[in-house]
């Protein structure tokens, strides 16, 4: 049975599967097919189908797809300390809330994103009056202050969260980023932002969270941070593997393993920022090259791209004793971050719905195992 919410929908059939979404942007316009199966039901069995969203997205088209196809949401943006915490004295709840509200009014599962990054931080966090920077009791003050008020805000609502984000060095000989973070506190404002959020809402699952993961240097730096808020007693309950990939890595056994490595953690890992996109891997920002300029979907990239897909599928099942959720970042092709990182400006296409939130191959081959 259809439950059409609001007229304006337009109903597509593509390969026995029907793929709803309204023609009229408004939150109240959402469509969904109840009885056609999308990725949550295909792996219901298996793990939790996420996917990151905006506030924005939730007022679009969008709306329907996310209903039909995925059972949890991250907020892109939304919930991170920049975008939520301008001021000292200033929370910007607006966006946060209104995605908090549609995952309650539809029984979605929320993961929150992130409480401590070395990004998207407003500068005021590391300064006094002066502009100098704070000492190190006054910054964990601040972190504590901070992580208590959102966490204790989505407490009941949010069941996982990000807690510390990408704190581990690319650099083979660095361990820790040099970010402010660590320039003031060193290595203990990780295992002190665990605390907070667990003291805020001890039945939070609490996620340490990176990139690069399938790199066997990186991959050994992350699980000796790990290891050691384990063995310090720290909590944390899981290892957030971001999956940022594309179509010419991970290999199979690159990918096969860095889960298994993970798995001996034994911790929950959730894929937390899956995407593939359809160039190669950078993970430094760069001006536009003449080659970027007219970019496409070619058929090439397309059929790269759908066998990456089903790898990376085939190998999460295999492991689903530890893989508990996976989450896409981003909704379709129709936006990604990818489209202005590294190359801003440059067109990605790295997700399972296309501008159109049609499905691509690749969904065929991610739902296509039995």
């Amino acid at each position: 049975m259809n439950r059409l919410v609001s007229a304006g929908v337009v109903t597509v059939v593509m390969s026995g599967l029907i793929f709803c979404t309204s023609s009229t942007p408004n939150q109240g316009n959402i469509a969904v097919k109840e009885n056609e199966r999308g990725l949550k039901e295909y792996y219901k069995d298996y793990f939790l189908i996420g996917v990151a969203v905006s506030p924005q997205s939730l007022k679009t088209d969008e709306a329907a797809l996310i209903l039909q196809q995925f059972s949890s949401m991250t907020a892109e943006n939304a919930m991170k300390m920049g975008p939520i915490h301008p001021g000292e004295n200033l929370y910007n709840w607006e966006g946060a809330d209104s995605i908090a509200a549609f995952a309650r009014r539809h029984g979605l599962k929320l993961r929150g994103h992130t409480l401590c990054w070395h990004n998207q931080t407003a500068a005021w966090m590391f300064k006094d009056k002066e502009g100098n920077a704070v000492t190190k009791e006054v910054l964990l003050q601040r972190l504590k202050d901070h992580i208590t008020e959102v966490v204790t805000r989505y407490k009941g609502t949010i069941y996982a969260w990000d807690v510390v984000n990408e704190v581990i060095s690319d650099s083979p000989g660095e361990y820790f980023r040099d970010s402010p973070w660590y320039r003031i506190c060193g290595e203990e404002f990780v295992a002190r932002a665990f605390e907070y959020a667990h003291a805020a809402d001890p039945s939070a699952l609490l996620f340490y969270n990176d990139y690069n993961e399938i790199d066997p240097i990186k991959r050994k730096k992350i699980m000796k941070l790990v290891k050691d808020l384990k063995a310090a007693g720290i909590p944390i309950h899981g290892v957030g593997l971001q999956g940022h990939w594309s179509i010419y890595e991970p290999s199979e056994s690159e990918l096969d393993a860095t889960l298994k490595d993970f798995s001996s953690l034994g911790l929950p890992l959730h894929v937390t920022e899956l995407d593939i996109s359809v160039y190669r891997k950078e993970h430094s920002r760069r001006e536009k090259r003449p080659e970027d300029s007219n970019a496409v979907f070619s058929s090439e990239q397309e059929s790269l791209q759908t066998e990456m897909y089903k790898r990376c599928f085939r190998l999460f099942r295999k492991y689903k004793e530890a893989v508990t959720s996976v989450t896409f970042w981003n909704i379709s092709d129709r936006r990604s971050w990818l489209d202005q990182f590294p190359v801003s400006g440059r067109k990605d296409y790295p997700l399972l719905f296309d501008k159109n939130l049609q499905p691509k191959k690749a969904y065929f081959e991610v739902i296509g195992f039995k």
